[in-house]
């Protein structure tokens, strides 16, 4: 593969877009993409190497108030 340089194009998982798409390379940290822009809304991130976000996990909140529901319905939410 060929060295890397700013403003090539790269595919990324942006942040703001929440999708992959192609993004121009901003910043190299030792030959590699540190931050990209997306080719698409404009926004500057660090290079996630095409990884989304994780979800988040329910909370521990939202398991009481499931339990506190099941009681009072007599059934379990979906």
């Amino acid at each position: 593969m060929s060295e890397l340089r700013l403003g090539d194009l790269i595919d990324d998982h942006c942040t703001k877009c929440r999708m992959l798409t192609n993004h121009s390379i901003v910043s190299l940290v030792d030959g590699v993409a540190a931050k990209v822009e997306c080719r698409t809304c404009y926004s500057t991130h660090n290079f996630r190497k095409g990884k989304s976000g994780t979800k988040k996990k329910s909370s521990e909140k939202a398991a009481l108030f499931d339990e506190v529901l099941s009681k009072i319905t007599g059934e379990l939410p979906d």
